[in-house]
């Protein structure tokens, strides 16, 4: 079993930026995809961006060029910039056994408790 434990989830202010950690333990030695999801009220959960390790990146449309995924051993970031009141959502951490980076839901098997993003 993987365990993830999310943090950094703030209110702030548009254009404001913000990074959020990802903490992730347990039997991780085939989870090698990791990511960011996010649920907005009323909405679908999404992915953001997910990473298998350095530049083996993928981001949503929606967020390229304002968000930067990354990963050490024990921890996946995401940092975001120029936020906007549309990024406001519960931000999920997700890992799938994967060794490519995907944005599909269905293909993820650990999922953390989510971290709340408010931008005003």
């Amino acid at each position: 079993h993987v365990q993830l434990v999310e943090s950094g989830g703030a209110t702030v202010q548009t254009g404001g930026s913000l990074r959020l950690s990802c903490a992730f333990s347990g039997n991780t030695r085939n989870t090698h995809c990791m990511a960011w999801f996010r649920q907005a009220p009323g909405k679908e959960r999404e992915g953001v961006a997910a990473i298998v390790s350095g530049h083996n990146t993928a981001y949503a449309t929606g967020v390229n060029g304002r968000a930067t995924i990354s990963r050490d051993s024990a921890t996946v970031y995401l940092e975001m910039n120029s936020l906007k009141p549309e990024d406001t959502a519960t931000y999920y951490c997700a890992a799938a056994r994967r060794q490519y980076p995907t944005l599909f839901e269905y293909e993820y098997n650990y999922w953390g408790q989510g971290t709340q993003v408010t931008v005003s």
